[in-house]
């Protein structure tokens, strides 16, 4: 943010105009436009973390959580702005002659053949960072303590297994028809899931509107004193907050550029510049829904329970009779999109590392840990992504702050002629 001074920011009008395709060219290289490669992305960020995520962050850390987690949103602007530029600017071919971007060509193409092994922990980190076990974990959830709970069914392992077993079942529908699938999937709908969800936590928040400011004075006010986490350590706030938001919007991860280094453009700063909203999106306005709708119905103080089924107690006291079930129905979107999206990060990964003749082993792979994650503790599906997620940043970040000077040289290119034109 103070290399570039904060010229993500100063552009949020252009990257809006690309994004609606005013700029798309169907000639230009790569597998999918602009708007499928935000919302590819955005299927992966915008999803149960948003949901459960925020419950999470709030029940462990109280709402100050939230604060930081704005934090993480505005840094990964930036983040995203770089990373995914760099997914453009630094797009490598497969074995099999495909034109393909993220983290493990950046720093191959960027940074030379040298620092392989950088792109090669990025990739083993990134085959099981992506995989859908917290999606799998939080919707088995909320149909074991939702939908089964008011049919009388006690959840079982079995009926887990069961659930996981149709998740399956869907996903495979769309994710063995590769990236065009996902991208039109995905296009379709998360416009519908952002619009379904957020029209039903405004309608919660706006129901009690005297609550609304208190709620946001009580997140600032929470995010310096740390009063909420046990033993009343601030550093520990600051790391739940950044964590959850992080997991959230995945900027510096590395996932993103994957998917936008398909995008159709010759234009690195172009694509940097539709990557930048997504933190926006996903953190800024839907988190802080999320978060609002836990605060002003008091669930956060009164509750036992912890991520999805604490949202759902939010949607239900909203809403009651039906808000649970319009969060169920919304979380359905929200997971079944993200693990649409998600089997794309691996099979690059997974393609970079063993060849494209392989990669749709990954696919196999991918949907057997459906089933672990609809059968394990919340803890341990928390604590494995996030340790995965923190591999994968590594050789992303890295990469990104060597090769930051070509970004601005680039940046500075296509902004002077913007202005010519």
């Amino acid at each position: 943010m103070v290399y570039s001074r904060l010229l993500p920011f100063r552009y949020f009008g252009h990257a809006i105009k690309v994004l609606i395709g005013k700029y798309d060219d169907p000639n230009e290289p790569g597998q999918i436009n602009h708007y499928q490669a935000l919302a590819t992305a955005l299927a992966a960020t915008v999803g149960m973390g948003n949901v459960s995520g925020v419950a999470v962050a709030i029940a462990s850390g109280g709402p100050g959580a939230v604060f930081w987690m704005w934090v993480s949103a505005f840094i990964g602007i930036s983040t995203k702005f770089f990373t995914c530029s760099l997914a453009v600017m630094y797009r490598g071919r497969d074995d099999s002659g495909q034109l393909q971007g993220g983290p493990m060509y950046v720093i191959v193409e960027g940074l030379g053949k040298q620092w392989r092994p950088l792109a090669v922990l990025f990739c083993t980190a990134g085959l099981i960072g992506v995989l859908p076990v917290f999606q799998a974990n939080q919707y088995t959830q909320a149909i074991r303590d939702v939908v089964l709970a008011d049919m009388g069914i006690a959840g079982s392992f079995t009926t887990n297994l069961i659930t996981a077993l149709v998740i399956v079942a869907i996903s495979s529908l769309v994710i063995f028809g590769g990236i065009q699938r996902i991208g039109k999937v995905a296009g379709s709908l998360v416009p519908l899931m952002s619009m379904l969800y957020i029209a039903a936590v405004l309608f919660i928040i706006f129901s009690s509107l005297e609550k609304i400011v208190p709620g946001i004075m009580l997140i600032f006010s929470d995010a310096f004193t740390g009063d909420a986490v046990l033993g009343g350590a601030l550093g520990s706030l600051i790391i739940m907050g950044i964590t959850r938001g992080t997991f959230s919007n995945e900027a510096g991860i590395g996932t993103a550029p994957m998917a936008h280094g398909a995008a159709k453009t010759n234009e690195p700063i172009r694509e940097g510049l539709v990557a930048m909203l997504e933190p926006v999106i996903d953190t800024i306005i839907i988190c802080t829904m999320t978060a609002l709708a836990l605060i002003i119905t008091g669930v956060w103080q009164e509750s036992d329970h912890n991520g999805v089924t604490l949202t759902a107690e939010a949607f239900n006291i909203g809403m009651p009779g039906y808000g649970h079930y319009i969060l169920t129905l919304c979380i359905t979107i929200f997971s079944m999109t993200t693990m649409f999206a998600y089997p794309y990060y691996g099979t690059k990964c997974f393609a970079f590392l063993f060849g494209t003749k392989y990669q749709g082993l990954f696919n196999y792979f991918y949907m057997a840990s459906i089933v672990l994650g609809a059968t394990a503790s919340l803890n341990v599906i928390i604590n494995i992504a996030d340790g995965f997620y923190a591999m994968m940043a590594i050789p992303t970040m890295i990469s990104a702050l060597l090769l930051a000077p070509r970004v601005m040289t680039s940046a500075k290119k296509y902004f002077s002629q913007m202005k010519e034109n």
